[in-house]
């Protein structure tokens, strides 16, 4: 920061100087010039009437000349002329003034000093972000520090050659911020000179399957597998196996990857749960599963004297806890009991299939001015949450009125 404000300065004082020099160089030449000229005009006037008196037309010739003389002796005055030149000097302060105002105030207004303060800001701030994130005590960063502190670190690697560490942090930091590209360069410099890392090359291989570019993902999938002939029972190779391998629509090489996980994952590991709907999800995808939802309705007594001509029902399956549907049905009313099937093409996201779910509620609705929001005086059933294994059927009894 001292060296870029003498820098500014030292412009400004160049600047300053060059309009003293221009200034000082043309209030001197203005007197000189007029007095040349004042000169050249009574040269030019005494021959004038030289010429005049020899044709006769002037009588008095000194006496002109006299006047003449004197008023040359007027015009150019030694002492005028000393004084002159020394006011002159006061005259180019205000000049001066306002070319360091206008200077810098242009320069505040549109040179970026604000963005060149909070740079310096982020310099300064660096060690302390950087202490903070490394200390497992330390309050955890916000997105706006975490973007500070990766700004800090790319400055002080552009000064410093940096190690494989410091790298890998700036790496992992623009992972976080969701910047793959400068990612796979930051994580590129690690791995030269930490080429035998296995977690800076699972790093990289995140970044690469990430990425848009199917190149990228191809290369991905050679380094995930390299990585597995090193290492069959790495669980984090084998998940981003999986991952790159889904997201390719590779859906044999993802199932094949999950499973195996599922025989390194101690009993009772939370992810567990995850890898098999991630499972149930690639066979969904791939077509090899056809699960389908028998459901039976029946209605109570006291509602088979009410239902209304143009009723419309509505079937509804969550998982039990969230209140967004996973799969819906609308069809007209019909004769009860009726028994429907419900199956993925019913339902209400791509990436929330029923053939995942391990379990389900069913709700049925009776709407009597076929609205999809629940009215008051709807009749509907409601089941209770039960654990689905894929094969059973269920009854809902339409017994409860909409309050």
């Amino acid at each position: 920061m001292t060296l870029f404000c003498m820098i500014l300065a030292g412009l400004l004082v160049a600047a300053v100087l060059l309009f003293l020099i221009a200034g000082w160089q043309q209030r001197q030449a203005e007197p000189d010039a007029r007095d040349r000229l004042n000169t050249a005009f009574y040269q030019q006037r005494l021959h004038e009437l030289a010429r005049d008196e020899a044709e006769g037309v002037v009588a008095s010739r000194a006496e002109m000349e006299r006047e003449l003389t004197q008023t040359l002796l007027s015009d150019v005055p030694a002492e005028k002329s000393l004084v002159t030149r020394q006011s002159s000097r006061w005259i180019l302060l205000p000049g001066v003034l306002f070319l360091m105002l206008v200077s810098t105030g242009l320069y505040v207004k549109t040179g970026g000093y604000s963005q060149l303060a909070a740079w310096f800001s982020v310099q300064h701030d660096y060690p302390a972000l950087r202490a903070r994130l490394l200390d497992p005590a330390a309050e955890q960063l916000t997105p706006e520090e975490l973007a500070r502190l990766q700004l800090g670190l790319r400055t002080r690697l552009q000064q410093e050659t940096g190690s494989a560490d410091d790298w890998a942090m700036l790496g992992r930091l623009s992972m976080v911020l969701n910047n793959t590209g400068m990612a796979g360069q930051a994580l590129e410099r690690a791995l030269q000179r930490a080429p035998g890392n296995i977690g800076l090359q699972q790093d990289y291989a995140e970044v690469l399957t990430r990425s848009p570019d199917a190149q990228d993902n191809r290369q991905a999938t050679l380094l995930l597998k390299a990585l597995l002939r090193h290492d069959r029972n790495n669980i984090r190779t084998l998940s981003l196996l999986a991952f790159n391998a889904f997201e390719q629509q590779n859906y044999n090489d993802a199932i094949s990857a999950w499973q195996s996980m599922l025989t390194l994952l101690p009993a009772g590991d939370q992810r567990i749960i995850m890898v098999q709907r991630s499972i149930e999800q690639a066979k969904s995808d791939a077509g090899q599963q056809a699960v389908k939802l028998a459901i039976t309705v029946e209605l109570a007594p006291q509602v088979k004297n009410s239902l209304p001509p143009n009723g419309v029902l509505y079937i509804s399956v969550s998982d039990g806890v969230s209140s967004v549907p996973v799969a819906v049905r609308r069809m007209p009313l019909s004769r009860f009991p009726l028994t429907l099937t419900l199956d993925d093409s019913n339902a209400m996201m791509p990436d929330r299939l029923l053939s995942a779910q391990h379990q389900i509620q069913v709700r049925v609705r009776i709407a009597r001015d076929g609205s999809a929001r629940p009215q008051t005086g709807d009749w509907f059933g409601l089941s209770a949450i039960t654990a689905w294994e894929k094969h059973q059927p269920l009854t809902v009894e339409i017994s409860q009125q909409q309050p």
